[in-house]
């Protein structure tokens, strides 16, 4: 996390807070060893952060009930569930000076309650983590496969298109496709099946292709 910050000329210290969706590793390994050394606050569901080993790191922690909103200096915070396979996974939908911009990534599949918090955003984080096919042939055993194809799992290329095509919010002037699996999915086709679904409703956001292992640009209003 440090790397990446600095790498965009940005000084973790002189950040608010960190806010966490669900307790999977990829999403908090460090997590308790950055707070404590830059004495940020963490926000997380009461139920997410049971399920976290804090390793007896006494970081600095907010707690909410996921549906519910908090305000971290002039930024006002929504958060929503997702159907994923965590204890209490949330997205979140951060406002400021008229500006609205959403995170939503690991979920199953997108549900009207997500859609409903979609509306209005600028800007869109949205998973694109699987091409089916090739999940379905590659090296993963075949319960994991099960699991990412679940209701509870990761939402597909195909998945994350149909959203795009029939349900995404014509406010949205910034898309990013991110969580892309590195085993199961191309950038490239994830941009090119973007740009289709993008035609097919005459809109033409800005478009990001987030890749794995990759720092993305910086996103401004």
């Amino acid at each position: 996390m440090e790397t990446r910050l600095f790498a965009i000329g940005e000084d973790p210290a002189n950040l608010d807070a960190i806010l966490v969706t669900h307790e999977h590793s990829d999403h908090v390994t460090g997590l308790g060893v950055f707070s404590r050394k830059y004495k940020k606050p963490i926000y997380l569901t009461h139920l997410t952060e049971t399920a976290i080993d804090w390793e007896g790191i006494p970081a600095p922690r907010q707690t909410f009930q996921a549906g519910t909103g908090f305000t971290i200096g002039d930024l006002d915070i929504s958060s929503f569930t997702i159907p994923h396979d965590a204890i209490d996974p949330v997205g979140y939908v951060v406002r400021s000076q008229g500006i609205g911009c959403a995170v939503v990534t690991d979920l199953g599949y997108v549900p009207d309650s997500i859609k409903m918090h979609l509306r209005g955003v600028d800007a869109l984080l949205l998973e694109s983590n699987h091409n089916l096919e090739m999940l379905k042939v590659g090296p993963y055993p075949w319960s994991i496969k099960q699991r990412i194809m679940g209701r509870k799992g990761h939402l597909s290329n195909d998945a994350a298109f149909e959203f795009i095509t029939t349900d995404m919010d014509s406010s949205v002037s910034t898309l990013i496709l991110g969580h892309l699996s590195e085993h199961n999915n191309y950038p490239t086709l994830v941009e090119q099946m973007a740009q289709q679904a993008l035609s097919q409703r005459g809109l033409k956001p800005r478009l990001h292709i987030a890749e794995p292992g990759k720092q993305s640009c910086i996103f401004d209003y």
